[in-house]
Formats: structure tokens, C-alpha cells, sequence
């Protein structure tokens, strides 16, 4: 197999997707960067996969922009050129009409998934910029095409990260570096677990009758994308289960 002499920066690496296209990064010689809040994980995971590849893990929350500049300005100068970043750490919170939404539950998914996205991006990009070079993955939702019952916020939030996703495509288009957005729909991760705040019952509910995506499915698409040629930059990508038609419509008996 030959390996990939990039670095890829990975955000929200301790669980789902980006554990996932972390270990498959790995495999394929990627040095990564892992990014989350949970130290522990990422001193598990970085011991793992350092028998595959280079690790450094930074342990900050995306919600705070100082946290994220200062230790992105930390990294050691070998993986100071970030050839790769994966903007995947989100969630979301609660599943409530407009009128019954918690405003706590509100500002966890503005501030996760899209000024989350935007410090790291933001700390990011220059040095991209200066070597006219870089791909930027943006990872979305099929909550980002549509909007269902009480989806509300989070649909918002995620309409947010398609939006910067195509305003960033056009702005870093002069400097030659790609940005896509891969937008999942069901995907068995933690995710269910966070939006119903550890009602584990109500969360395993959500991916029964049904065969959801399976976290590596994304990560091969994201290690898909990110191997294509110079030439080629997948901007946008929808990827649902075989029994899922859109967010309201999934076939239980698949």
C-alpha cells in the first residue's frame, strides 16, 4: 500500500466519523492531528494508531475561540503544514418544537457546528492560503438540505455549514485550495445518545427496523474524496442509507 505524505486535521476525533477516518487515515499513512474534548480518548486513540502513523492530538472544545487558536498555534513544526482538514465535531441537542426549545440547547448547536467550524477554519486557512494549497472537508447533514419537525435549530445550524461550505469554495478558490461538504443522513454514532442527553432507549429507537450508515461508511467516503486527483474537488455529497428517502421517510423494514 502506499502511503499518503499528508497531515490531516481532524476535528471531533474521539467518537463516529472522526474516529473512523482517523483509523483510515492511519492505515494509509496519513499523520494525523486529532482534535475533541475528551482527553482520555484521545490519548487511547493516539496510542493505537501511532503504530500506524504519526499523532499529535490537541485537546480543546471547538466552542472556544481562544482554546482553538492556542493550540492550533501550538503544533510542533512538523505538523504545522495541515494538508487536510476534517470539520466534523457536532452535535446536536434536544429534539423539541420551536415554541418548547431550550435556549441552552440552542446556543450548544450554533456554537458547535457553525462557530465551531468557523475558529478552526479560521486558524486554519491562512497557512493554507500561503502555500496555495490544502482541502478543506466540511461534514454537514441531509439536515442541512431539508428541515423536519422539530429539527428547527439544528437544521439552522446545519443549513449554516452548507452555506459556509459554498462561500468558502468561492473565496479559497483563488488560492487553489478544494473545499466539499460530505452530508450524511442516519448515521449510527454517540449522536442519538447527545441529542436525547443519555435516554438510551430513545436513542437506539431512532436506528431500529432499519440498517443505518455505519460511521466507516462515511470515512470511506471522506478518504474517497480527499484521494481524488488535483483536479477533481467533490463539492457536495449526499449519502443516506438504502431505507432512508429523506429525514421523515425510512423504510423500517430494510
Amino acid at each position: 500500500m502506499t502511503k499518503i505524505n499528508k497531515t490531516a486535521l481532524i476535528t471531533g476525533a474521539t467518537s463516529g466519523i472522526g474516529k473512523s477516518t482517523a483509523i483510515l487515515f492511519a492505515a494509509n499513512g496519513i499523520r494525523l492531528i486529532l482534535c475533541g474534548r475528551r482527553k482520555d480518548r484521545l490519548d487511547i486513540l493516539k496510542q493505537e494508531l501511532s503504530k500506524e502513523t504519526e499523532v499529535c492530538t490537541l485537546n480543546f472544545d471547538v466552542r472556544n475561540k481562544s482554546e482553538v487558536f492556542d493550540a492550533i498555534n501550538s503544533l510542533p513544526e512538523s505538523f504545522a503544514d495541515i494538508n487536510i482538514l476534517v470539520n466534523n465535531a457536532g452535535n446536536a441537542h434536544g429534539l423539541d418544537p420551536i415554541n418548547e426549545g431550550s435556549t441552552e440547547d440552542w446556543d450548544a448547536m450554533l456554537d458547535i457546528n457553525v462557530k465551531g467550524l468557523l475558529y478552526v477554519s479560521k486558524a486554519i486557512i491562512p497557512k493554507m492560503i500561503a502555500n496555495k494549497s490544502g482541502h478543506i472537508i466540511n461534514i454537514g447533514s441531509t439536515a442541512g438540505k431539508e428541515v423536519y419537525p422539530k429539527g428547527n435549530v439544528y437544521c439552522a445550524s446545519k443549513h449554516a455549514v452548507d452555506a459556509i461550505n459554498q462561500g468558502m469554495r468561492i473565496d479559497l478558490n483563488p488560492y487553489g485550495i478544494r473545499v466539499g461538504a460530505v452530508n450524511p443522513g442516519l448515521v449510527e454514532t454517540e449522536f442519538s445518545n447527545v441529542r436525547f442527553k443519555g435516554d438510551h432507549e430513545k436513542a437506539e429507537n431512532v436506528y431500529k427496523g432499519f440498517t443505518p450508515l455505519k460511521p466507516e461508511d462515511i470515512a470511506e467516503i471522506i478518504f474517497f474524496v480527499v484521494t481524488r486527483p488535483y483536479h477533481v474537488n467533490i463539492a457536495d455529497l449526499i449519502v443516506m442509507p438504502t431505507a432512508q428517502a429523506s429525514s421523515t421517510i425510512v423504510n423500517k423494514k430494510l
